[in-house]
């Protein structure tokens, strides 16, 4: 297989083609090299318009998806990131190199140990690979410029409202399959949130999500 020749059928073909359209987020996929996030047995996937399987029932989603969400973040060079579900940690080497900071959150600690082992290697030293349940998000470091939820969510908790600064943004898929839909939420003033839909998706959800019946009105 011709690696770069994959690499830039990928972004011409699935990525650009699905409304990704900012030059930095498309040079920034030729930087950081998907293959070196995808588990070995399935490096002949590492471009392909697919999930990939990882450890403890998880998934590497799709391209297009992660390329997507790191566009509609916007994410700035001054900016601390929290990123709820670490995976392989291939979305926060992306997010690593837009932001000042990056805290990924994992509950699986095979899946937090290989994170942490993918960003050694490849170099990446300001992202902490921190073991927790992120499904209310991550109130001990709080607040931050982004938010970040790589799992589905029924609804999309109080919590994580609080826990974005002024301006700054919420990425996250909201709904139950197979009607969910990505959301970009930004904090507008103290008690004002603006919502935008992206696409309509189905991804699996977040490890204890909360489910509506829990919330108190």
């Amino acid at each position: 297989m011709n690696i770069e020749q994959a690499r830039f059928n990928m972004i011409e073909q699935q990525i650009r083609t699905w409304d990704v359209l900012d030059q930095d987020v498309l040079d920034l996929l030729m930087v950081v090299k998907r293959e070196a996030f995808v588990p070995a047995a399935y490096t002949a996937l590492a471009f392909v318009d697919t999930e990939i399987p990882l450890p403890c029932g998880q998934s590497m989603l799709m391209p297009k998806f992660e390329a997507r969400m790191l566009q509609e973040a916007s994410v700035k060079k001054h900016e601390t990131v929290l990123e709820i579900g670490a995976g392989s940690g291939y979305m926060a080497a992306l997010l690593s190199h837009r932001a000042r900071h990056v805290i990924t959150i994992e509950i699986e600690a095979e899946l937090q140990a290989l994170a942490q082992d993918n960003l050694q290697r490849y170099g990446i030293d300001n992202v902490d690979v921190l073991p927790g349940d992120g499904a209310r998000g991550w109130a001990g470091m709080a607040p931050y410029d982004v938010i970040m939820i790589s799992g589905s969510l029924p609804v999309l908790p109080q919590e994580f409202l609080t826990q974005i600064k002024i301006g700054g943004r919420i990425l996250c898929v909201v709904g139950d399959a197979p009607a969910m839909t990505a959301q970009v939420i930004t904090r507008v003033s103290e008690r004002g949130y603006d919502t935008v839909n992206l696409f309509e998706t189905v991804i699996k959800p977040l490890r204890n999500a909360v489910t509506p019946s829990l919330f108190k009105f």
